[in-house]
Parts: C-alpha cells; structure tokens; sequence
C-alpha cells in the first residue's frame, strides 16, 4: 500500500517531480453552516467545489490533518471495494455500481458508495473516497466522518468535471497516492514550505556548480 506524506508531496514539487501540478487545498470545516453532525442519521452535504480539469499525472488533493482529524500520512488504496486494506485513508473506488450488477439500475451515489465502503472497511476512522457517480457520469470526492460506518455524514468536496464519460471511468484506476496530502496547520505548513524551499535552492547551485567549465 503506497503512503504518500506532505513532505514528498512538497519535496517532488519544489525538486522537479511534478512541476506543472496544481495542489487544490481543503482547509475548512467541511460541515460549517450545517446541522449534519447534529441530525440523526446519515446526512450528505453537497455544495462541493466544481474543478474543471484536474491532471491526475500531476495535480494533488492536500486536506488539513485538523479540519478532517487524519493523520499527517495518509494511506491510500485505488480498487475494489471488496479489497480494501485495513487502515486506509482515502479510497479510490474500482467499483461502478451498488451491488455488483450494473444491469440492475441501482445506481452508485456517494451514499451508496459510502455504504459499499463501510461493508469492507474494519478500522473506524474519518477518511476521503473518490467514486464515479453513475447519474452525474463523472469522479466526486468525499470526505467520511467514518468509513467504517453506514452511517456517518459526508460532505462532497469537489467535483472532476473533466473525467466524464468513458474516459473519465477509465481514468479512475490512474490515480495514485501522489494525487493525496496531508497538510499541517498553516503555520507549519509555511514553514516546512521555506525549509524545502533552502533545499532546492541548495540542490539547483549544486546542479549549476557541477555544469560550470573552469576558467
């Protein structure tokens, strides 16, 4: 199972790794200005964010460890529902549909995809799935307050209106853990910025002090 911490994140970012990616932040309390987590039952929270093309080669999703209470590494799995690892942080569904019979016309949404979730999981915990909703013909990801749990309430964070279609289902299987992040408190975060920030700096005079031709 690949973990991928902020500080690799970071470190590919500002050493060359992944150049060109966009690293779209979720730092808020996902349910502010919603009585969710005081109803009973499972409540879903939409109102995501609409990203209109998201890279998957490149771009990275960073979640505060505070806003969603994860751990500073996250474990990421891409797969079937029905393999999923214990400990996982975020969830990469394989699956297509509710039950495994895509003629039956029960269609996966984020609760039901939730739920095919929580029948796996093992290990209670808050954590981030991305799954293909078969109405919308497009990825969304969502945050749990439990995957392990029916349940918990979820909140829809954002929307990849780029991977639709065909090829958006095919290109649910390419996201790696290079596309998740844990990100500190933004003081940390700023800091621990600037200290790669002195170790590229310091590796790119290395790089041009091994090219100089003597005089």
């Amino acid at each position: 199972m690949p973990v991928r911490s902020l500080a690799g994140a970071v470190a590919a970012l500002l050493l060359g790794g992944t150049a060109q990616a966009t690293v779209f932040t979720f730092d808020t309390d996902p349910f502010a200005g919603s009585t969710a987590l005081e109803t009973p039952g499972r409540q879903v929270v939409g109102n995501e964010l609409f990203i209109p093309v998201f890279d998957i080669a490149n771009d990275v999703l960073a979640f505060n460890t505070k806003a969603f209470d994860i751990p500073d590494d996250l474990v990421v799995f891409n797969g079937l529902a029905a393999d999923i690892p214990a400990g996982a942080h975020v969830i990469v569904l394989g699956d297509f549909d509710a039950d495994g019979d895509p003629l039956n016309g029960i269609a996966l949404n984020a609760g039901s995809a939730a739920t095919l979730i929580a029948n796996s999981v093992s290990t209670p915990g808050a954590g981030f799935f991305v799954y293909f909703n078969s109405g919308l013909d497009l990825p969304r990801l969502v945050y749990s307050t439990d995957l392990d749990s029916a349940e918990a309430d979820l909140k829809i964070l954002a929307r990849f209106s780029n991977l639709s279609g065909q090829p958006g289902r095919d290109a649910m299987a390419t996201f790696t853990a290079g596309n998740f992040a844990a990100v500190p408190e933004p003081a940390s975060w700023a800091m621990l910025i600037a200290g790669f920030g002195l170790v590229g700096a310091a590796a790119r005079r290395r790089s041009a002090s091994r090219g100089a031709v003597p005089a």
